[in-house]
C-alpha cells in the first residue's frame, strides 16, 4: 500500500495491471441540495474527463431526508413531521431507500473507474468491493463490521451505515452514510418503515435496527481515507457543474416530490 500522497499502487484486475490514485475532497456545501448536487457533478466530471477517481466526505449541518431515485415520498417518509419540524425532503440520483442525514452523520461519495477497475461493472462485485474496504478499515477499531442486505454496513444487528450506487457509462457513484453520534430517535420521527426491508432487520423499528459507531468523528474520516488511499487533496468541487445539477434538479420541488 502507499505510504506517501506521491506514491501510486499498482492493482491487478482481471489481467491487466493498472495505476490506483483515488483524490480526495473533504468539502461540505452551505445547503442539502448543493451536497448532492456535488456528488453526481463529481460522477459527471469523472465521465467527462476520463479515468478520474475520487473520495469525498462531507457531513451536513442540519438534518434533511433523502430518498432514492425511485422512491415514493408517502411512501417512505412522515412528510407533516417533516414539514412541522422544517426538514426538507430531497431526492438522489441513486437507488435504495429513503435515510435521515445530519450532524453526527459523517457522509461518504466514492468514484470509481471502470477502466481501471472492470470487474466493478458487475454490481454485486462494486458492492463488496466498496463495503469490503470500508469494513476491513473499520474493524481494528469498533471490532468485526458486516456487510448485511445488499448495501448495509453492521455491527452485529445493528445497522450503522446506508449506501446506494449509480452507473454510469466509464465510472460509477457509491455513496453513504456512516452514524457516529447521530440522534438515531430522529429516524423513526421522519421516516415510515421501508417498503423493502432486509432479513437481518426481522421487522425491527429504526431505534432498534440503527445505531451508532463507536468512533469519533476525526477517527472516522481518517479510517474512510485509508480504505480508499486518498490523500491527494483536491482544492475544491467542480463548482459550475454542480450548480448547474442543483438548478436543475436538487432545488426543484418537480424533481423532489415528483412520485
Amino acid at each position: 500500500m502507499a505510504g506517501n500522497t506521491n506514491e501510486r499502487r499498482q492493482i491487478v484486475g482481471w489481467g491487466k495491471t493498472r495505476e490506483e490514485h483515488v483524490n480526495l475532497l473533504d468539502y461540505t456545501a452551505e445547503s442539502p441540495a448543493d451536497n448532492l448536487a456535488i456528488d453526481e457533478a463529481l460522477l459527471e466530471s469523472a465521465e467527462q474527463q476520463g479515468p478520474a477517481e475520487c473520495l469525498r466526505l462531507w457531513e451536513p449541518a442540519e438534518p434533511f431526508v433523502v430518498i432514492g431515485r425511485a422512491s415514493r415520498v408517502a411512501q417512505e417518509v412522515r412528510v407533516e413531521a417533516c414539514r412541522q419540524a422544517g426538514v426538507p425532503v430531497l431526492r438522489r440520483t441513486s437507488g435504495g431507500a429513503a435515510i435521515v442525514a445530519g450532524p453526527g452523520c459523517l457522509m461518504y461519495a466514492v468514484v470509481l473507474s471502470y477502466e481501471l477497475r472492470p470487474q466493478l461493472r458487475a454490481l454485486d462485485v462494486a458492492h463488496r468491493f466498496v463495503l469490503g474496504r470500508i469494513s476491513e478499515s473499520l474493524a481494528p477499531h469498533v471490532g468485526q463490521v458486516t456487510c448485511r442486505g445488499t448495501s448495509d454496513l453492521a455491527c452485529g444487528e445493528q445497522k450503522f451505515s446506508g449506501n446506494a450506487l449509480r452507473c454510469k457509462r466509464d465510472h460509477l457513484l457509491y455513496h453513504g452514510t456512516l452514524l457516529y453520534d447521530f440522534p438515531v430517535s430522529r429516524i423513526g420521527e421522519w421516516l415510515q418503515s421501508p417498503p423493502r426491508q432486509p432479513d437481518y432487520r426481522v421487522g425491527r423499528d429504526h431505534d432498534a435496527f440503527v445505531a451508532n459507531l463507536p468512533l469519533d468523528r476525526d477517527r472516522l474520516r481518517a479510517a474512510l481515507i485509508e480504505a480508499f488511499d486518498a490523500r491527494q487533496e483536491m482544492s475544491e468541487p467542480p463548482r459550475e457543474l454542480a450548480e448547474q445539477l442543483a438548478a436543475r434538479r436538487y432545488r426543484r420541488a418537480e424533481w423532489n416530490w415528483c412520485r
